[in-house]
């Protein structure tokens, strides 16, 4: 069913919340485009279609009418927090991860920087982690204001997903779960998670810790692609206090931002290799 506009209206723009203006539309290219055609502060954009969704890195990201959510928000990026803008996207992957937690009861982990990864058999040790939730951030022409776009899969069959490491909620069990709760949980998060970066000092710190404390890829073996198709392989060994993956290799350790990585893959053993 289309979302209803006028709850989760009502639902966001009561305080706590600081969404001062929200806008449900059946169909357009990308939330985040219209966000960025019209950036105004604490404004949300949520549609139930879009034609031209992007994920990182310009990657084209679909789902049929209806099925998933797509939402972007405006909000001020303060002079003093520039330097922890590249937290941003990675409050985003908490905040979602948060939200199906507590309105789906699926449980969650944040692969670095920002997707939400779930396991459909979670009885399962060997079960596989599979994508349920992007994020795409983009920084406003001019600056002072950032795009926090969001996307997740809720009730796409197997069949309507582009890729088989993709889930849904329906397909991990949760298929009566309504977008808008997800939305609004989704949303109020986020805004808790906004203030606490936004204090800084032992606020951001906590957050910091919470991220770590839910993050995937911290303790794996990984192939880090970068543009230019170098590939460091190495020991994924934390998210240093800038939001960049610190990966050990050849007894070196490098600090790898999101916005100079092309994938970052759990390795394989290389070909010949039988351990």
């Amino acid at each position: 069913e289309p979302l209803e506009s006028q709850s989760v209206k009502a639902a966001l723009t009561k305080p706590p919340n600081p969404w001062l203006e929200v806008d449900v539309l059946a169909s357009l290219d990308s939330t985040n485009g219209e966000a960025l055609r019209a950036p105004r502060a604490w404004r949300v954009v949520l549609a139930d279609h879009q034609s031209a969704g992007r994920g990182r890195l310009s990657r084209q990201w679909q789902a049929p009418a209806c099925a998933s959510i797509a939402v972007s928000c405006l909000v001020p990026l303060p002079v003093d927090r520039v330097a922890d803008a590249s937290w941003l996207p990675l409050l985003s992957g908490m905040a979602m991860r948060r939200a199906l937690g507590d309105v789906a009861d699926v449980a969650g982990r944040l692969k670095w920087p920002n997707d939400v990864l779930v396991q459909e058999q979670p009885d399962d040790p060997e079960a596989p982690w599979l994508k349920i939730s992007g994020v795409l951030c983009e920084m406003v022409r001019g600056g002072g204001l950032v795009v926090i776009g969001a996307g997740a899969n809720i009730d796409q069959t197997r069949a309507e997903l582009p890729v088989e490491t993709a889930t849904s909620l329906a397909l991990c069990g949760a298929g009566n779960v309504r977008r808008e709760d997800v939305i609004v949980r989704y949303l109020s998060v986020l805004a808790d998670l906004l203030r606490a970066w936004s204090e800084g000092g032992g606020a951001l710190d906590a957050v910091r810790a919470a991220y770590r404390a839910s993050c995937l890829t911290i303790g794996l073996d990984v192939d880090v692609h970068q543009p230019d198709g170098r590939v460091t392989r190495g020991a994924a060994t934390g998210v240093d206090d800038a939001g960049r993956l610190v990966v050990r290799a050849g007894g070196l350790s490098t600090a790898h931002a999101a916005g100079d990585v092309v994938h970052v893959r759990r390795s394989q053993p290389l070909a010949g290799n039988t351990a």
